[in-house]
């Protein structure tokens, strides 16, 4: 049912009647882990091209884009990915500007951790509220051999742990679990944040653009995962907090937390995405699992006015149609999508 929230700019809906509210804005395309799943090294070697600095958009840009979404269309969220985005340099500028939007309810954004330790003070006195860290297990053979740059996971809880210093809590941890790779890692990631208020977030292995050559044989579904943990610490499911939360909430039967389920593949939740996506050169993504994006960049520097990027913006939503999730088999994994690494998860 369409309501129009008091006090705010009429919502825009799509053509399954899904509201745009919430816009995640990749910053960089480039990354300093080389994570197996996303950005395999066997594609994104030394001889890669990334985006040079001219083609990426500026922070002005991006604060000008981020404000017609949040005033216009009725966006609360915004979420700073990447790549990695903290080797955008001065990054924390950029949240300083977003931060000042007016009718912004939640700024937050999400990292490999790497650089967290080193960044958290300056991010929090920007003004961001929340933080995602992403973290695949707590074994350094196995968290090493995925993110494939020989990065330990002790400095990652590092950045965890500097971000709770900071006040940016609580901090969400992400794993993605992959069959034969690090699913005998989900019961002590479990274990370890249990009762620290940070949220433990287990997420199903995706066929995010075509490199990372996914199968559905390496999928471990959410059930597999709920009945791993529930066998050693007792869970049961709660609701979800707003519209369009992605993970499936359970939480700990002695009140000591939550975890959750991101079940992109078993069980598609694309009917409520309210999710936008701002590539690092200005290319506007209606799904994670898009072909081609919408050229947003070149109406900034064509001198083309703010109404008419909007209603460019409110066009391209009215017409959205996608639900990838819902349609997915071995046969669609291979069709082109963009890579996650350009666009942020």
């Amino acid at each position: 049912m369409r309501a129009r929230r008091e006090g705010m700019m009429p919502d825009t809906f799509d053509s399954l009647d899904r509201p745009l509210r919430d816009l995640r804005i990749s910053v960089t395309d480039r990354c300093n882990f080389r994570c197996t799943y996303c950005m395999p090294k066997e594609v994104f070697g030394r001889d890669f091209q990334f985006l040079p600095s001219s083609a990426l958009l500026t922070f002005e840009e991006i604060t000008r884009l981020a404000r017609i979404f949040v005033v216009e269309h009725g966006v609360e969220k915004l979420r700073i990915t990447g790549g990695e985005p903290l080797v955008r340099r001065d990054v924390e500028k950029l949240v300083a500007m977003l931060a000042a939007i007016p009718g912004l309810k939640d700024l937050t954004l999400t990292t490999n951790g790497a650089l967290l330790a080193r960044k958290a003070r300056a991010l929090a006195d920007a003004g961001l509220k929340r933080v995602t860290v992403s973290l695949d297990s707590l074994d350094d053979s196995v968290f090493k051999s995925m993110n494939d740059v020989d990065f330990p996971a002790e400095r990652v809880l590092e950045g965890i742990e500097a971000a709770r210093e900071a006040g940016i809590v609580p901090v969400k941890v992400n794993m993605v679990v992959k069959r034969g790779v690090n699913d005998a890692s989900v019961v002590d990631m479990a274990r370890h944040f249990k009762g620290t208020g940070h949220i433990l977030r287990f997420i199903e292995y995706m066929d995010v653009g075509t490199t990372n050559g996914w199968r559905m044989y390496d999928v471990v579904p959410a059930s597999e995962i709920v009945r791993m943990i529930d066998a050693e610490m007792p869970i049961e499911p709660t609701e979800p907090n707003y519209r369009g939360e992605v993970a499936q909430r359970y939480r700990y039967r002695d009140g000591s937390g939550e975890v959750g389920l991101i079940t992109s593949v078993t069980q598609p939740f694309c009917g409520n995405c309210t999710r936008a996506r701002l590539s690092s050169e200005g290319l506007l993504y209606t799904c994670l699992f898009g072909a081609a994006g919408h050229d947003l960049r070149a109406m900034l520097r064509s001198g083309q006015a703010d109404s008419e990027i909007s209603a460019f913006v409110g066009k391209v939503w009215r017409r959205r149609a996608d639900r990838y999730s819902e349609i997915r088999t071995d046969a669609t994994s291979r069709r082109p999508k963009v890579e996650m690494s350009h666009i942020g998860g």
